[in-house]
């Protein structure tokens, strides 16, 4: 509503909390009506490198907007977000209440990354990562760090936070920079065989396991743009 794609009757709405009558009253997202028996969708994409996380347009840069269909699914938002050079599992839902649940500081919720690194990761570094270190905005939580490759260089780490830049700063403090990364799982979701730029609807039971902090199964239908 804040970046007004909202409309009442015509009219743009940005306020939160604005009221209406689903029995009078036409809602449109992006100019799109919306009824009051569409239900909420959630929806799963696995993002390209080199796409920004944004629903607005950029000139001439690729955005998520464009990989997602929210001209089926008017107000589909991004759940967070990820660099442009971060690949990987991406929530999007039309549901605002899962979307802030889940990005709440309290929910703690697991995030699983493979991090390919610029040297060989030390044993000292990866303690340092698993015992939780200072960042400039505090300090992390214990993440989980293990090897993917006998060279030591491609490292997946969980982390339970969600701060900014936090899994490349959390690198930079233990002195081997990120040289690229993939976003595996999200709470109880993995992306799996999703191809890049490809995207598909959650189930209920995997929207449920989110709600719930669960760590449910479920696969919802694969799509594409």
């Amino acid at each position: 509503m804040t970046a007004g794609r909202v409309s009442v009757n015509g009219e743009v709405v940005t306020e939160l909390g604005s009221k209406v009558d689903p029995l009078v009253d036409e809602v449109a997202v992006d100019g799109k009506v919306v009824h009051l028996s569409d239900g909420p969708v959630t929806i799963m994409l696995h993002k390209p490198a080199g796409v920004i996380t944004t629903m607005k347009a950029q000139s001439d840069k690729p955005i998520v907007a464009n990989l997602v269909p929210t001209d089926e699914y008017p107000g589909l938002y991004p759940i967070g977000r990820l660099d442009a050079d971060t690949t990987g599992l991406l929530l999007f839902s039309t549901n605002g209440e899962l979307g802030n649940a889940l990005l709440h500081p309290s929910q703690h919720v697991s995030k699983t990354y493979l991090a390919r690194v610029k040297k060989p990761l030390s044993d000292e570094a990866a303690q340092q990562l698993r015992a939780g270190l200072e960042l400039n905005d505090g300090p992390t939580q214990p993440a989980d760090v293990s090897f993917a490759d006998k060279q030591r260089k491609l490292v997946r780490i969980t982390i339970h936070e969600g701060r900014y830049h936090q899994v490349k700063r959390m690198f930079e403090a233990v002195g081997d920079p990120v040289v690229s990364l993939h976003r595996e799982s999200f709470g109880p979701l993995k992306l799996g065989d999703l191809k890049p730029g490809k995207w598909r609807i959650l189930s209920d039971d995997e929207v449920a396991a989110l709600a719930q902090g669960g760590r449910g199964e479920g696969h919802g239908e694969t799509r594409q743009p």
